[in-house]
Formats: C-alpha cells, sequence, structure tokens
C-alpha cells in the first residue's frame, strides 16, 4: 500500500509542472514588455525588434488566460483597449484568468501604458486569434489596430506596425476579403511615405503588389510598383517577397530574362526555414527558365524536402527535353490541379510551342532531309492540315535562328545544314560574360552590406572595448539568423 501511495504521489509530480508553464510564459511576456518599454524610452527600434523575435519564440504557448492576465499587467483595467482586446478572448478558462489576474495587478500595475506596449498587445491577440482559426475576431482586432495606429508617429513603433500590416492582410486574405482593404493599404503606404517609415513602405508595397496579384491585377502591380519610391532593403524577408512578386510580374509581361534573375536570387536569399517560400520560388523558375528554352539540372529538383513539391514540373521538364507533344499534353491534364493551385496553368499552355521546337530541333539533328509530312507525324500534330502547319512550325523556327536549315517548298522538304563549330561563334563568348555579370553583382552587393563601427578611422580602441563590440557583432548576426528563421 504504501508504494501504491508513492507511485501516485509520483504521478501527480508532471502535473504540477505542467501547470507551472502558463506562469512561466507570462513572465517571458512581461521580460518583453520590459524590453519594449526600455526600447521606447531610449528611442532605440533595435530592441523593439528584439522583443518581436522573441514573441514569435512564444508564439506557440500563448494561451487565452496568459494573454488575460498580461493584459491586466500592461493595461489599465477599464480602458478602452483594454475592454476591446479582452473581449476577442474566449471565456473558457475563466477561473484560471481572474486568478493570473489577480496576481498580476498586484504586482505591478501600469496606468498609463506607451503606446508601443498597447500596439504590442494589439498584437499578441491578433496572432493569438489568427492561430486559433478565428478569422473573423482576426479582422475585427486587426481594424482596430490599424485604426490605433493612423493616430501615431513614432519610429519605435514601426517594427511593430509592420508586423501588425501583415496580420491585418492575412486576416482578411483568410476570410476571402482580399480586396475590401485594398484602399486602405494604399492610404497606409502613401502615410508610411509621408513619414518616412521605410520598413513600413516595404511592407506595404509587398501586401498590395500580394494584393493585386491575388486577383490577376498584373498591370495594376507593374504601375504601383514602377511608381513606388524605392530604396535600400531593410528586411531580408521583405526583399524576398518583392522579389518573387516582382519576378511573376516579369513572366506574366513575357519578360523571362528579369523574371529568371528575380526569381532565382529570390530563392536564393530566402532563409532555409521558409520551405514553402522556396519551393513556390523553385516552381516559378523551372516554368520561366522552361520559357526561355533552357533545360533545368537534375540538383534543381532533388534539392532536400522539395522532391515531392517538385514532382510534376520535373515530370513537365522531361516532356519538354524531350519533344514529346503528346507526352507533355497527358502530363498537363494529369497534374492540371496542382498546376491551377500554383497558378502556373496559363503558363505551361505556353510551354506548347517549345515543346514542338525542341522535337523539331531533334529532327534537325537527326535527319539532313526530311519530308513536311514526316516531320508532322513525328511531331504528333493534331490539326487539320499538319502538313501546312508544320511548314509554317519550320519556317518560323529557321526565321528565329532555332534550327539550321533550309526549307524545299517545291518538294515539301526540309533540308538541315551540317552543325558547325560552336567555338567559332559568340556564345562561348556570352556564356563567360553573364557568368562573370554574376560574380560581380553578388561582390558589389556584398561590398555594400559590410558593417563598420562608427568613427573607426579616428580613433583607436582598447582591448576591452574591442571585446565588447566583437560580442555584440556575434549577438548581431544570432538574432539575424534567428529572424531569417521566424519571419517566414
Amino acid at each position: 500500500m504504501t508504494q501504491d501511495v508513492e507511485m501516485k504521489e509520483q504521478q501527480q509530480q508532471p502535473s504540477n509542472s505542467t501547470t507551472s508553464s502558463s506562469p512561466s510564459t507570462l513572465h517571458h511576456l512581461k521580460e518583453i514588455a520590459s524590453l519594449i518599454e526600455t526600447g521606447a524610452y531610449a528611442k532605440e527600434a533595435r530592441r523593439i525588434v528584439r522583443a518581436v523575435r522573441l514573441t514569435m519564440t512564444l508564439r506557440r504557448k500563448l494561451r487565452a488566460s496568459v494573454l488575460s492576465a498580461f493584459l491586466n499587467f500592461s493595461l489599465s483595467a477599464g480602458s478602452e483597449p483594454f475592454n476591446r482586446l479582452i473581449s476577442y478572448l474566449p471565456k473558457e478558462d475563466a477561473h484560471e484568468m481572474e486568478v493570473d489576474s489577480v496576481t498580476s495587478v498586484t504586482q505591478a500595475p501600469a496606468k498609463y501604458p506607451l503606446p508601443e506596449l498597447e500596439i504590442y498587445c494589439y498584437l499578441l491577440v491578433l496572432i493569438f486569434l489568427i492561430d486559433q482559426k478565428k478569422y473573423n475576431e482576426a479582422k475585427t482586432c486587426s481594424s482596430a489596430s490599424i485604426a490605433r495606429l493612423k493616430n501615431l508617429n513614432r519610429r519605435t513603433v514601426d517594427v511593430l506596425a509592420s508586423r501588425l500590416y501583415s496580420y491585418y492582410s492575412l486576416s482578411y486574405e483568410l476570410t476571402g476579403d482580399l480586396a475590401e482593404i485594398r484602399g486602405n493599404l494604399l492610404a497606409l503606404h502613401r502615410v508610411a511615405t509621408l513619414r518616412h517609415d521605410e520598413l513600413g513602405q516595404e511592407t506595404l508595397l509587398n501586401l498590395l503588389l500580394r494584393n493585386y496579384l491575388h486577383y490577376n491585377l498584373y498591370d495594376q502591380a507593374e504601375k504601383l510598383r514602377s511608381k513606388a519610391p524605392r530604396f535600400e532593403a531593410h528586411s531580408n524577408q521583405q526583399f524576398c517577397r518583392y522579389l518573387f512578386y516582382l519576378g511573376k510580374i516579369r513572366t506574366i509581361q513575357l519578360e523571362y530574362t528579369d523574371a529568371k534573375e528575380s526569381l532565382l536570387q529570390a530563392a536564393r536569399k530566402a532563409p532555409a526555414a521558409a520551405l514553402g517560400f522556396r519551393v513556390l520560388c523553385n516552381k516559378w523558375a523551372v516554368i520561366v527558365r522552361l520559357l526561355l528554352g533552357e533545360i533545368p539540372e537534375r540538383t534543381v529538383f532533388m534539392q532536400k524536402g522539395m522532391e515531392n513539391a517538385l514532382r510534376p514540373y520535373f515530370e513537365l521538364t522531361n516532356a519538354v527535353r524531350i519533344g514529346d507533344l503528346e507526352l507533355f499534353k497527358s502530363i498537363a491534364e494529369k497534374f492540371s490541379s496542382t498546376f491551377n493551385a500554383d497558378k502556373t496553368l496559363n503558363l505551361i499552355v505556353r510551354l506548347r510551342h517549345n515543346v514542338i521546337r525542341t522535337g523539331l530541333r531533334n529532327i534537325s539533328i537527326s535527319y539532313s532531309r526530311i519530308s513536311l509530312a514526316d516531320v508532322a507525324k513525328k511531331l504528333r500534330l493534331d490539326s487539320a492540315n499538319p502538313v501546312a502547319e508544320a511548314e509554317s512550325i519550320v519556317a518560323k523556327a529557321i526565321r528565329d535562328g532555332a534550327i539550321d536549315a533550309t526549307l524545299d517548298h517545291a518538294n515539301g522538304w526540309m533540308v538541315s545544314k551540317e552543325t558547325g563549330d560552336i567555338y567559332s561563334t559568340n556564345e562561348p563568348q556570352i556564356a563567360f560574360n553573364s557568368r562573370i555579370a554574376f560574380c560581380l553583382n553578388m561582390h558589389n552587393e556584398a561590398v555594400r552590406a559590410l558593417r563598420f563601427p562608427p568613427n573607426s578611422h579616428k580613433e583607436k580602441e582598447s582591448a576591452e572595448k574591442r571585446r565588447e563590440r566583437q560580442q555584440q557583432e556575434q549577438e548581431l548576426a544570432k538574432h539575424i539568423a534567428e529572424e531569417d528563421d521566424d519571419e517566414f
């Protein structure tokens, strides 16, 4: 019997540890609140950035009871922000909420909260509502937070505001009402421009581009992008998103070379944790490279974690490489739902001509002379007059320089010329030039990204200051790496 009692006591111990997880989360939130207060009084935005980064690590631990206790701690009870935010929280854990709120109020009541702390409370509640899939409440909360933000003009609020803008757009997108906030986003972008809030401009420009592209308004997106002020990127994540949207716009506008460069750069700059974003960039980059007449390497489809997602595009690439029109049609029909979800189906329709041209190139290499009827049969053209269509395809390919051949209209033949030495042409020089330009651009970006301590050329620092500076640089590098993992 004594053993049974001891076992029961041991089983009850883990349950006590689980109940103590909520106070630890509340304690972390209070530390973040003090960090925000320090940053607001010292006017240091980097402390606010750190507070947001720490919040993302606690995102999965947020509970209604914890948020209620934190609101009691941060905001004065009975105030308008407190009553509004507390109404969005569920009343399931009412007993826990009352206990936590009483203990928090007796610790350190805040009668006059800072605007930064109030906006941070809006951000916490909004993240909680989205994670709990309460999208209608999230819409209402985000609209109220944006209305409050319009009355604030403080540089320490800009970091929190940029996050609120993102969740504001996300809540409306999840409910299918993204078009409703387009005018509001344009007004917020104009206000951010007048206030020289560059991080807000970056975020709102990307949200507007996403809004336009969601409804296939590519012309309006390009007009906005071309007229919006551009400056040095402040957030790597926002810059990656901008490159991706720019690549999509360039692709629709048939500017495949620029689109390829933007999409590959977005995939390369994206953090390793943003797997879904990198998969989407690679999907569009594969289609653009196929439209350019290039065949992506097999290693593109074998990247870690992307094999299954890129499988339809791998089979599509194989069909284009072979030049088999029937295989291309069957793959396009087989994966039509996937291509439609990725919004690449219209681009794949454009690939039909590339498949025919690839097959024609293979025929011209294999045969020195072949009749147009055989060309139509090998290309599997299914039109009413396949010979006439084959003749027009061959004539266009010869005019574009895709094949080196002549067309004998009288006899109905295609006569291929002997392949010459490629090294006697300018193609090797063009290839080397593109590689050199890529390396120079990467070097210039690395030079622009260098950071130097202030007044390093005027005064010699002591050993203690040098150690302190190196420690700060290591912490900064660690925070940047954590931010790359968190934001996507």
